[in-house]
């Protein structure tokens, strides 16, 4: 009885090479080299930047300035192109395909957008035309949002407004802190014959800093 279940085991094991040969030999028929060009239905120009893509899959390519792609796929696989401006195609590879090559000639058709109708009228008069101009408040884009923001106001403000953060805190500390041990022993200088000190005291001064206070 054991040297029947041995017996068996080995022949199992035999068996497994070609097992694995006949799975890799399936796999090799099915796949596929699939190529072609995308050009336009009308004027049979090539069209580039085509998107290719295996559905239900990561693969996918792009079509080059000729309109040339290559992709690998298998048979059977659904593959589909889409491009700006043209109109969306699913292309099935043959199971019955003979060969690893499927090639062809994928025509595109210009996809039209139509927009809504809109009806421009002019205003009653100039008078009506100039006081909508000049009272009307249109939001601001991006460009004078980001102008705003970074006004010198605007950031002073903040800076008053804003308290530091903990990283800042630590620098600040440990800025006033190396200060306080350079002039350790000796009387730190004065700021009376500093001209950069008279300067930033004549601005604050202009400004009106110690108004506010």
């Amino acid at each position: 009885m054991k040297r029947f279940k041995k017996l068996i085991i080995l022949l199992g094991l035999a068996g497994c090479p070609f097992r694995v040969q006949a799975q890799f030999a399936t796999l090799k028929d099915t796949v596929v080299e699939f190529s072609g060009v995308t050009m336009t239905a009308d004027s049979l120009r090539a069209v580039p930047g085509v998107d290719i893509s295996v559905q239900g899959t990561t693969r996918g390519t792009m079509s080059n300035e000729e309109g040339v792609f290559s992709i690998v796929a298998f048979k059977g696989d659904v593959i589909h192109f889409s491009a700006v401006g043209f109109r969306s195609k699913d292309v099935r590879i043959p199971l019955n395909l003979k060969g690893s090559h499927f090639s062809m000639i994928q025509l595109m058709v210009r996809d039209t957008l139509y927009l809504p109708v809109t009806i421009i009228r002019p205003y009653p008069s100039k008078y009506e035309f100039e006081y909508a101009f000049t009272h009307w408040k249109f939001p601001d884009d991006q460009y004078e949002i980001a102008r705003k923001n970074t006004e010198a106001a605007s950031l002073k403000a903040l800076r008053l407004t804003v308290p530091a953060s903990p990283q800042e805190a630590v620098n600040n500390y440990f800025n006033q802190r190396a200060k306080a041990y350079y002039y350790n022993g000796q009387t730190p200088p004065l700021n009376i014959f500093n001209p950069v000190a008279w300067q930033e005291f004549i601005d604050a001064w202009k400004r009106g800093d110690f108004k506010n206070q």
